[in-house]
């Protein structure tokens, strides 16, 4: 069963195949090579759909391959750089989550940033039509994933667009998975005519900042690199209403 497997652990993310198309252990072994990809442990696991990966001293558990049960896509409620007719509907899931030894880690950005780096790997399987990161709800292409996630670990800014989703509406831009790394979500508010271009930039820098620099817990001014100053203010522990100054 998923659940045994996953020991009451939730996926960070999950990697959606077609019908039948959920690749095997072996394929995984593939793209475990070289200083920057990851080591495959447990290879007796393969026969039930399981693989343990190794990297930078941290283990993470692929489950749902083939030739074992597949695992429940997890809610998708955003989309970027998909198909407009994509659906989950018809799509089989593999989870990957950390492993047993960093459950109750798996916010921490140095966990993270190693799970983002085997996770790019594992985008070069073969019949893999989208990633969805469960904390923010969001699928994408594995191709998005992997350019945003890439530009990250490169050294750029937190992936924004893949690691956590930023939903618009009439009011402004609303984040959704931020609270997974910082307990809080923010509302960037746009004012008459809805949010534009601009708010669109100010949302992802803000959002890179809230991950460096953590909660806010008191009103202030930031200066945001790029896009100017904004005003942030909280609304009880897990809410931050943001106004472009």
């Amino acid at each position: 069963m998923v659940i045994e497997r996953a020991a009451g652990r939730e996926p960070l993310a999950a990697l959606l195949f077609g019908e039948e198309g959920r690749p095997a252990v072996d394929a995984v072994a593939g793209l475990a090579v070289g200083p920057e990809g990851f080591e495959l442990l447990n290879p007796a696991q393969a026969v039930h759909g399981n693989a343990e990966l190794l990297r930078d001293g941290l283990t993470f558990d692929l489950t749902g391959l083939a030739p074992g049960p597949n695992c429940p896509v997890p809610p998708v409620i955003h989309r970027v750089a998909l198909p407009s007719d994509f659906s989950c509907d018809a799509l089989d899931a593999a989870w990957f989550m950390v492993g047993p030894h960093l459950a109750g880690a798996e916010s921490l950005l140095p966990v993270l940033r190693v799970a983002a780096a085997i996770l790019r790997h594992l985008t070069s399987l073969t019949g893999l039509q989208a990633v969805v990161w469960r904390p923010a709800r969001i699928a994408m292409s594995p191709a998005w994933f992997a350019e945003a996630v890439g530009v990250w670990l490169a050294g750029g800014p937190f992936p924004a667009l893949a690691l956590t989703a930023l939903a618009r509406s009439q009011n402004g831009i609303e984040s959704e998975g931020l609270a997974f790394l910082t307990g809080q979500e923010f509302m960037l508010h746009a004012g008459a005519g809805g949010p534009s271009r601009e708010h669109s930039r100010i949302a992802v820098r803000l959002t890179d900042w809230l991950v460096a620099h953590g909660p806010v817990d008191s009103p202030r001014e930031v200066v945001l690199s790029g896009v100017g100053a904004v005003w942030i203010e909280p609304e009880g522990q897990n809410r931050l209403n943001v106004l472009p100054r």
